[in-house]
Protein backbone atom coordinates (compact mmCIF):
# COMPACT_ATOMS: atom_id res chain seq x y z
CA UNK A 1 0.00 0.00 0.00
CA UNK A 2 2.90 2.34 0.66
CA UNK A 3 4.27 1.73 -2.84
CA UNK A 4 0.82 2.23 -4.40
CA UNK A 5 0.21 5.45 -2.42
CA UNK A 6 3.58 6.88 -3.52
CA UNK A 7 2.93 6.04 -7.17
CA UNK A 8 -0.60 7.49 -7.09
CA UNK A 9 0.56 10.60 -5.21
CA UNK A 10 3.47 11.26 -7.56
CA UNK A 11 1.67 10.39 -10.79
CA UNK A 12 -1.38 12.46 -9.88
CA UNK A 13 0.40 15.67 -9.03
CA UNK A 14 3.97 15.83 -10.42
CA UNK A 15 2.59 17.41 -13.59
CA UNK A 16 0.74 20.01 -11.48
CA UNK A 17 3.90 20.91 -9.56
CA UNK A 18 5.91 21.17 -12.77
CA UNK A 19 3.25 23.34 -14.42
CA UNK A 20 3.19 25.63 -11.36
CA UNK A 21 6.96 26.06 -11.18
CA UNK A 22 7.17 26.76 -14.91
CA UNK A 23 4.33 29.30 -14.72
CA UNK A 24 6.19 31.05 -11.88
CA UNK A 25 9.12 31.66 -14.23
CA UNK A 26 11.38 28.68 -13.47
CA UNK A 27 13.80 27.53 -16.14
CA UNK A 28 13.93 23.82 -16.97
CA UNK A 29 16.89 23.33 -14.59
CA UNK A 30 15.21 25.31 -11.80
CA UNK A 31 11.95 23.38 -12.22
CA UNK A 32 13.83 20.06 -12.02
CA UNK A 33 15.65 21.24 -8.88
CA UNK A 34 12.38 22.37 -7.28
CA UNK A 35 10.65 19.08 -8.11
CA UNK A 36 13.65 17.13 -6.79
CA UNK A 37 13.73 18.91 -3.42
CA UNK A 38 9.93 18.85 -3.03
CA UNK A 39 10.04 15.05 -3.49
CA UNK A 40 12.90 14.71 -1.02
CA UNK A 41 11.13 16.93 1.53
CA UNK A 42 7.87 15.00 1.49
CA UNK A 43 9.70 11.65 1.52
CA UNK A 44 11.98 12.47 4.47
CA UNK A 45 9.17 14.22 6.37
CA UNK A 46 6.81 11.25 5.85
CA UNK A 47 9.39 8.85 7.28
CA UNK A 48 10.15 11.06 10.28
CA UNK A 49 6.52 11.79 11.20
CA UNK A 50 5.40 8.18 10.79
CA UNK A 51 8.35 6.94 12.89
CA UNK A 52 7.88 9.48 15.71
CA UNK A 53 4.05 9.34 15.91
CA UNK A 54 3.50 5.64 15.11
CA UNK A 55 0.57 6.84 12.98
CA UNK A 56 0.05 6.96 9.19
CA UNK A 57 0.80 10.70 9.11
CA UNK A 58 1.57 10.98 5.40
CA UNK A 59 3.09 14.11 3.86
CA UNK A 60 2.57 15.45 0.33
CA UNK A 61 3.50 18.56 -1.60
CA UNK A 62 0.99 21.40 -1.86
CA UNK A 63 -0.97 20.51 -4.99
CA UNK A 64 -3.38 23.46 -4.69
CA UNK A 65 -0.36 25.67 -4.03
CA UNK A 66 1.16 24.58 -7.34
CA UNK A 67 -2.16 25.24 -9.06
CA UNK A 68 -2.16 28.73 -7.53
CA UNK A 69 1.16 29.49 -9.25
CA UNK A 70 -0.43 28.72 -12.62
CA UNK A 71 -3.22 31.24 -12.05
CA UNK A 72 -1.09 33.91 -10.31
CA UNK A 73 0.47 36.73 -12.36
CA UNK A 74 4.19 36.46 -13.10
CA UNK A 75 6.17 38.44 -10.53
CA UNK A 76 8.49 41.25 -11.76
CA UNK A 77 11.64 39.41 -10.66
CA UNK A 78 10.49 36.06 -11.94
CA UNK A 79 11.30 32.81 -10.18
CA UNK A 80 13.71 34.45 -7.71
CA UNK A 81 10.80 36.49 -6.34
CA UNK A 82 8.54 33.41 -6.38
CA UNK A 83 11.20 31.59 -4.32
CA UNK A 84 11.08 34.43 -1.81
CA UNK A 85 7.31 33.88 -1.61
CA UNK A 86 7.87 30.12 -1.05
CA UNK A 87 10.14 30.96 1.87
CA UNK A 88 7.54 33.39 3.25
CA UNK A 89 4.83 30.72 3.01
CA UNK A 90 7.08 28.18 4.77
CA UNK A 91 7.69 30.64 7.61
CA UNK A 92 3.91 31.11 7.99
CA UNK A 93 3.39 27.33 8.11
CA UNK A 94 6.12 27.01 10.73
CA UNK A 95 4.63 29.84 12.81
CA UNK A 96 1.19 28.20 12.62
CA UNK A 97 2.63 25.20 14.44
CA UNK A 98 4.38 27.39 17.00
CA UNK A 99 1.64 30.00 17.58
CA UNK A 100 -1.81 28.61 18.52
CA UNK A 101 -3.32 32.06 17.88
CA UNK A 102 -2.38 31.91 14.17
CA UNK A 103 -3.74 28.36 13.94
CA UNK A 104 -7.07 29.51 15.38
CA UNK A 105 -7.20 32.51 13.03
CA UNK A 106 -6.87 30.28 9.95
CA UNK A 107 -9.41 27.81 11.33
CA UNK A 108 -11.89 30.69 11.85
CA UNK A 109 -12.07 31.49 8.10
CA UNK A 110 -15.57 30.40 6.99
CA UNK A 111 -15.41 27.13 5.08
CA UNK A 112 -17.40 28.46 2.08
CA UNK A 113 -14.83 31.25 1.63
CA UNK A 114 -11.87 28.88 1.97
CA UNK A 115 -13.39 26.44 -0.53
CA UNK A 116 -14.27 29.23 -2.97
CA UNK A 117 -10.65 30.40 -2.83
CA UNK A 118 -9.48 26.85 -3.55
CA UNK A 119 -11.96 26.46 -6.43
CA UNK A 120 -10.84 29.75 -7.99
CA UNK A 121 -7.21 28.65 -7.79
CA UNK A 122 -7.97 25.31 -9.46
CA UNK A 123 -10.22 26.56 -12.27
CA UNK A 124 -7.52 27.74 -14.71
CA UNK A 125 -5.72 24.39 -14.73
CA UNK A 126 -9.01 22.49 -14.95
CA UNK A 127 -9.83 24.42 -18.13
CA UNK A 128 -6.55 23.33 -19.74
CA UNK A 129 -7.77 19.94 -21.07
CA UNK A 130 -10.71 21.62 -22.84
CA UNK A 131 -8.58 24.45 -24.26
CA UNK A 132 -5.84 22.10 -25.49
CA UNK A 133 -8.47 19.74 -26.91
CA UNK A 134 -9.58 22.56 -29.22
CA UNK A 135 -6.01 23.05 -30.47
CA UNK A 136 -4.52 19.53 -30.47
CA UNK A 137 -7.39 17.02 -30.25
CA UNK A 138 -5.37 14.00 -31.38
CA UNK A 139 -2.86 14.55 -28.56
CA UNK A 140 -5.36 15.16 -25.77
CA UNK A 141 -8.11 12.67 -26.63
CA UNK A 142 -6.02 9.54 -25.85
CA UNK A 143 -5.10 10.99 -22.44
CA UNK A 144 -8.74 11.82 -21.61
CA UNK A 145 -9.80 8.33 -22.78
CA UNK A 146 -7.16 6.69 -20.56
CA UNK A 147 -8.23 8.88 -17.63
CA UNK A 148 -11.85 7.81 -18.14
CA UNK A 149 -10.90 4.11 -18.39
CA UNK A 150 -8.98 4.38 -15.14
CA UNK A 151 -11.90 6.21 -13.50
CA UNK A 152 -14.32 3.45 -14.54
CA UNK A 153 -12.04 0.81 -13.02
CA UNK A 154 -11.10 2.64 -9.80
CA UNK A 155 -10.96 6.33 -8.88
CA UNK A 156 -7.32 6.10 -7.82
CA UNK A 157 -6.34 4.54 -11.16
CA UNK A 158 -7.53 7.51 -13.25
CA UNK A 159 -4.38 9.63 -13.01
CA UNK A 160 -1.80 6.81 -13.29
CA UNK A 161 -3.62 5.73 -16.48
CA UNK A 162 -3.56 9.32 -17.76
CA UNK A 163 0.15 9.73 -16.99
CA UNK A 164 1.05 6.46 -18.76
CA UNK A 165 -1.02 7.60 -21.75
CA UNK A 166 0.77 10.98 -21.66
CA UNK A 167 4.16 9.28 -21.97
CA UNK A 168 2.92 7.10 -24.85
CA UNK A 169 1.49 10.14 -26.68
CA UNK A 170 4.68 12.09 -26.03
CA UNK A 171 6.81 9.19 -27.28
CA UNK A 172 4.85 9.00 -30.53
CA UNK A 173 5.04 12.80 -30.93
CA UNK A 174 8.81 12.82 -30.41
CA UNK A 175 9.35 9.89 -32.75
CA UNK A 176 7.70 11.85 -35.55
CA UNK A 177 10.01 14.84 -35.09
CA UNK A 178 13.67 15.57 -34.36
CA UNK A 179 13.21 16.93 -30.83
CA UNK A 180 14.75 13.80 -29.26
CA UNK A 181 18.16 15.14 -30.21
CA UNK A 182 17.85 17.77 -27.48
CA UNK A 183 17.29 15.20 -24.70
CA UNK A 184 20.20 14.11 -22.50
CA UNK A 185 18.76 11.93 -19.71
CA UNK A 186 20.38 12.35 -16.27
CA UNK A 187 19.18 11.12 -12.90
CA UNK A 188 20.38 14.08 -10.86
CA UNK A 189 19.49 17.67 -11.75
CA UNK A 190 22.04 20.46 -11.72
CA UNK A 191 21.31 21.61 -8.16
CA UNK A 192 20.58 25.33 -8.22
CA UNK A 193 20.40 27.40 -5.06
CA UNK A 194 18.21 30.33 -6.05
CA UNK A 195 19.01 33.70 -4.53
CA UNK A 196 15.56 34.74 -3.32
CA UNK A 197 14.09 38.17 -3.87
CA UNK A 198 11.72 39.30 -1.12
CA UNK A 199 8.99 41.85 -1.76
CA UNK A 200 5.75 42.95 -0.15
CA UNK A 201 3.96 42.33 -3.45
CA UNK A 202 5.12 38.71 -3.64
CA UNK A 203 4.28 38.11 0.03
CA UNK A 204 0.72 39.43 -0.34
CA UNK A 205 0.05 38.11 -3.86
CA UNK A 206 1.66 34.67 -3.58
CA UNK A 207 2.88 33.75 -0.09
CA UNK A 208 -0.36 34.47 1.81
CA UNK A 209 -2.71 32.82 -0.76
CA UNK A 210 -0.25 29.90 -1.05
CA UNK A 211 -0.33 29.53 2.73
CA UNK A 212 -4.15 29.70 2.88
CA UNK A 213 -4.79 27.14 0.12
CA UNK A 214 -2.16 24.83 1.63
CA UNK A 215 -3.88 25.01 5.01
CA UNK A 216 -7.45 24.82 3.69
CA UNK A 217 -6.84 22.39 0.84
CA UNK A 218 -4.28 20.04 2.37
CA UNK A 219 -3.45 20.37 6.07
CA UNK A 220 -6.96 20.62 7.51
CA UNK A 221 -8.32 17.69 5.41
CA UNK A 222 -5.16 15.74 6.27
CA UNK A 223 -5.80 16.14 10.00
CA UNK A 224 -9.45 15.16 9.46
CA UNK A 225 -8.45 11.91 7.72
CA UNK A 226 -6.25 10.88 10.65
CA UNK A 227 -8.93 11.71 13.22
CA UNK A 228 -11.72 9.96 11.27
CA UNK A 229 -9.62 6.79 11.26
CA UNK A 230 -9.06 6.91 15.01
CA UNK A 231 -5.54 8.40 15.10
CA UNK A 232 -4.57 11.39 17.20
CA UNK A 233 -3.63 14.38 15.05
CA UNK A 234 -1.43 16.52 17.30
CA UNK A 235 -1.49 19.56 15.05
CA UNK A 236 1.27 21.84 16.41
CA UNK A 237 4.18 19.38 16.01
CA UNK A 238 2.86 18.16 12.65
CA UNK A 239 2.60 21.73 11.33
CA UNK A 240 6.00 22.63 12.81
CA UNK A 241 7.65 19.63 11.14
CA UNK A 242 6.14 20.19 7.69
CA UNK A 243 6.80 23.94 7.98
CA UNK A 244 10.46 23.32 8.85
CA UNK A 245 10.83 20.85 5.95
CA UNK A 246 9.25 23.41 3.60
CA UNK A 247 11.61 26.11 4.86
CA UNK A 248 14.69 23.95 4.27
CA UNK A 249 13.63 23.01 0.73
CA UNK A 250 12.20 26.37 -0.40
CA UNK A 251 15.56 28.10 -1.23
CA UNK A 252 15.92 25.49 -3.99
CA UNK A 253 12.60 26.49 -5.58
CA UNK A 254 10.49 23.85 -3.84
CA UNK A 255 6.81 24.47 -3.14
CA UNK A 256 5.64 23.75 0.45
CA UNK A 257 4.96 20.29 1.80
CA UNK A 258 2.01 19.52 4.06
CA UNK A 259 -0.17 16.80 5.53
CA UNK A 260 -1.70 14.53 2.91
CA UNK A 261 -5.37 13.61 2.70
CA UNK A 262 -5.75 11.23 -0.27
CA UNK A 263 -2.63 9.09 0.20
CA UNK A 264 -3.12 9.20 3.98
CA UNK A 265 -6.62 7.80 3.51
CA UNK A 266 -5.14 4.93 1.49
CA UNK A 267 -2.70 4.09 4.28
CA UNK A 268 -5.08 4.52 7.22
CA UNK A 269 -7.41 1.68 6.23
CA UNK A 270 -7.26 -2.09 6.54
CA UNK A 271 -5.58 -2.42 3.13
CA UNK A 272 -2.44 -1.07 4.83
CA UNK A 273 -2.51 -3.85 7.45
CA UNK A 274 -4.86 -5.65 9.80
CA UNK A 275 -3.23 -4.18 12.88
CA UNK A 276 -4.02 -0.50 13.21
CA UNK A 277 -0.91 0.25 15.25
CA UNK A 278 1.37 -1.10 12.48
CA UNK A 279 -0.04 0.85 9.53
CA UNK A 280 2.53 3.61 9.89
CA UNK A 281 4.98 1.27 8.14
CA UNK A 282 3.05 1.91 4.91
CA UNK A 283 3.90 5.63 5.23
CA UNK A 284 7.57 4.82 5.85
CA UNK A 285 7.65 2.71 2.65
CA UNK A 286 5.80 5.54 0.84
CA UNK A 287 8.41 8.05 2.06
CA UNK A 288 11.31 5.87 0.89
CA UNK A 289 9.62 5.56 -2.51
CA UNK A 290 9.21 9.34 -2.76
CA UNK A 291 12.96 9.73 -2.14
CA UNK A 292 13.67 7.27 -4.97
CA UNK A 293 11.15 9.03 -7.24
CA UNK A 294 12.95 12.32 -6.59
CA UNK A 295 15.63 11.12 -9.01
CA UNK A 296 13.00 11.03 -11.77
CA UNK A 297 12.69 14.84 -11.56
CA UNK A 298 15.37 15.61 -14.15
CA UNK A 299 14.27 13.16 -16.91
CA UNK A 300 10.60 14.02 -16.26
CA UNK A 301 11.33 17.75 -16.59
CA UNK A 302 13.37 17.21 -19.77
CA UNK A 303 10.53 15.24 -21.36
CA UNK A 304 8.02 17.89 -20.31
CA UNK A 305 10.18 20.63 -21.84
CA UNK A 306 9.79 19.11 -25.33
CA UNK A 307 6.10 18.25 -24.92
CA UNK A 308 3.60 20.12 -27.12
CA UNK A 309 2.26 23.32 -25.58
CA UNK A 310 -0.60 22.71 -23.17
CA UNK A 311 -0.13 18.94 -22.85
CA UNK A 312 1.39 19.02 -19.36
CA UNK A 313 -1.26 21.48 -18.19
CA UNK A 314 -3.96 19.18 -19.60
CA UNK A 315 -2.74 16.22 -17.53
CA UNK A 316 -2.53 18.47 -14.48
CA UNK A 317 -6.06 19.75 -15.08
CA UNK A 318 -7.49 16.23 -15.25
CA UNK A 319 -5.94 15.49 -11.86
CA UNK A 320 -7.63 18.51 -10.30
CA UNK A 321 -11.19 18.00 -11.57
CA UNK A 322 -12.36 16.03 -8.47
CA UNK A 323 -10.87 18.68 -6.17
CA UNK A 324 -12.57 21.46 -8.15
CA UNK A 325 -15.96 19.74 -7.94
CA UNK A 326 -15.57 19.11 -4.20
CA UNK A 327 -14.48 22.68 -3.43
CA UNK A 328 -17.29 24.25 -5.53
CA UNK A 329 -19.85 22.03 -3.83
CA UNK A 330 -18.56 22.97 -0.36
CA UNK A 331 -18.36 26.68 -1.27
CA UNK A 332 -22.08 26.97 -1.99
CA UNK A 333 -23.63 24.73 0.66
CA UNK A 334 -25.11 27.81 2.38
CA UNK A 335 -27.77 28.85 -0.15
CA UNK A 336 -28.71 31.94 1.88
CA UNK A 337 -25.24 33.49 1.57
CA UNK A 338 -23.87 32.74 -1.90
CA UNK A 339 -22.50 36.23 -2.63
CA UNK A 340 -19.32 36.06 -0.54
CA UNK A 341 -18.03 32.73 -1.89
CA UNK A 342 -19.10 33.79 -5.40
CA UNK A 343 -16.98 36.98 -5.21
CA UNK A 344 -14.05 35.02 -3.75
CA UNK A 345 -14.27 32.43 -6.51
CA UNK A 346 -14.64 34.94 -9.37
CA UNK A 347 -11.90 37.32 -8.23
CA UNK A 348 -9.47 34.45 -7.62
CA UNK A 349 -10.23 32.70 -10.91
CA UNK A 350 -10.10 35.93 -12.95
CA UNK A 351 -6.34 36.34 -12.65
CA UNK A 352 -6.85 40.08 -12.07
CA UNK A 353 -4.40 42.31 -10.23
CA UNK A 354 -5.16 45.48 -8.30
CA UNK A 355 -2.41 47.73 -6.91
CA UNK A 356 0.07 45.04 -7.92
CA UNK A 357 -1.70 42.44 -5.73
CA UNK A 358 -3.18 39.24 -7.17
CA UNK A 359 -6.85 38.34 -7.35
CA UNK A 360 -6.38 35.50 -4.84
CA UNK A 361 -5.67 37.99 -2.07
CA UNK A 362 -8.53 40.31 -3.09
CA UNK A 363 -10.82 37.32 -3.39
CA UNK A 364 -10.29 36.26 0.21
CA UNK A 365 -10.32 39.88 1.52
CA UNK A 366 -13.52 40.98 -0.26
CA UNK A 367 -15.15 37.61 0.34
CA UNK A 368 -14.59 37.92 4.09
CA UNK A 369 -15.94 41.48 4.04
CA UNK A 370 -19.14 40.44 2.22
CA UNK A 371 -19.52 37.41 4.51
CA UNK A 372 -19.37 39.71 7.53
CA UNK A 373 -21.84 42.23 6.05
CA UNK A 374 -24.38 39.51 5.19
CA UNK A 375 -23.98 37.62 8.50
CA UNK A 376 -27.10 39.12 10.06
CA UNK A 377 -29.36 38.77 7.05
CA UNK A 378 -32.51 36.79 7.79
Amino acid sequence: MGLLAAFVGYAASATIVLAGLTAAGASSAQAATGLFFASLAMGICSIMLAWTTNAPAAVAWSTPGAALLVSAPLLPNGFAEATGAFIGCAVLLLLTGLLPMLNRAVASIPKPIANALLAGVLLKLCLAPALTLGVSPFLVLPIIAAWLMGMLWHKLAAMPFAVVSFFIVLGVYLSLGDTTASLSPRWLPDIEFITPVFSVQAFISVAIPLYLVTMAGQNIPGFAVLELNGYKANRPPLLTSTGAASLLASPFGSIPVNMSAITAAMMCGEDAGKHKEQRYWAVIVCGITYIILAFAAEPFTQLASVAPEGLIASVAGLALIPALVASLSAAFTNHNRPEAPAFTFLLTASGMTLLGVSGAFWGIAIGLLIWKVTSNRK
